[in-house]
């Protein structure tokens, strides 16, 4: 089995209001065996789609390679943005060595409702996927059950929203839980219908195109 252990720390600026919220990213940043256009940072990967998100809507002019600025652009735009980076999981064991949620076993979680606990200014956790199984949300709810949290739905509409309240500052926390930026996620994003229609007016817009008017909206 090999053990996946999260390499990064949670990144939160210390006027953070948003935090984004996913798994781990592919094993080989674990490893350290990074490709040159992975960006040795959280949501580095080549393959990912969360930073091309971002610089379409902000038009960052982002750089795409294994470098120190690179990470320094990243970061200053979370810093710019009050926008902080926490997955929840610590760690998990695979028998594959890949990168998909679904082959996550015996997993560790963060403790994420003492991080937010700790950071006064946040108000949304912006989950990198849904409650499928071990997705974001998934684990969130799984994490909540320990601190006796319920969580309220407030949407039901792709992206879900849901609030919960934290147990000591008994402060309202909402939750948005995004289509995920990974190229797995396309085929749900094909069936939506809203996709559909976006398609049959637009036919040269893509599932990226679909994430950015989205992702906009939330960040």
């Amino acid at each position: 089995m090999f053990l996946h252990t999260h390499p990064y720390p949670p990144f939160i600026p210390e006027d953070a209001t948003k935090l984004i919220v996913g798994t781990l990213p592919p094993p080989r940043f674990t490893t350290k065996e990074l490709k040159p256009d992975d960006v040795h940072f959280c949501y580095g990967s080549r393959d990912g789609q969360l930073w091309p998100i971002l610089d379409k809507i902000f038009n960052l002019g982002l750089i795409y390679e294994n470098t120190d600025f690179a990470i320094a652009q990243r970061k200053e735009f979370l810093i710019n943005n009050n926008i902080g980076v926490c997955d929840i999981v610590a760690s998990a064991k695979r028998k594959k060595i890949d990168a998909s949620d679904i082959g996550m076993e015996e997993v560790e979680l963060r403790d994420l409702i003492s991080v937010l606990e700790k950071h006064p200014k946040v108000d949304t956790l912006l989950f990198t996927g849904g409650n499928s199984k071990n997705g974001p949300e998934y684990f969130f709810r799984r994490h909540i059950k320990s601190y006796g949290i319920k969580i309220e739905n407030i949407s039901n509409e792709v992206p879900r929203i849901h609030e919960v309240i934290l147990p000591k500052s008994l402060r309202k926390i909402r939750t948005v839980s995004l289509i995920a930026p990974s190229g797995a996620a396309n085929r749900a994003v094909g069936s939506l219908q809203k996709y559909k229609e976006m398609k049959q007016k637009y036919p040269l817009k893509t599932t990226i195109d679909f994430r950015v008017v989205q992702y906009r909206e939330f960040f």
